[in-house]
């Protein structure tokens, strides 16, 4: 892992398209922008954990069912 120090308003620049810059510090709450293409995905870890696992599921288990409607609907 690399470790770097930044202040408000100071970047980091990844692969030439990817900008991190810090916005904004708050106590122990650091705020970041990014500017990226449209191509590239960025989500929270939390986010990206939990979709890592539903794709795992979806994998081992197939599909959920869909229920099908009522007769009548």
């Amino acid at each position: 892992m690399l470790y770097l120090t930044r202040k408000v308003g100071e970047s980091i620049v990844i692969n030439d398209d990817i900008e991190l810059t810090v916005v904004e510090i708050r106590g122990k709450s650091i705020k970041l922008g990014l500017t990226f293409p449209n191509d590239v995905s960025v989500y929270r870890r939390e986010v990206y954990d939990r979709i890592q696992a539903e794709k795992r599921h979806s994998e081992l288990e197939g599909p959920l069912p869909v229920a099908k409607a009522a007769e009548g609907d």
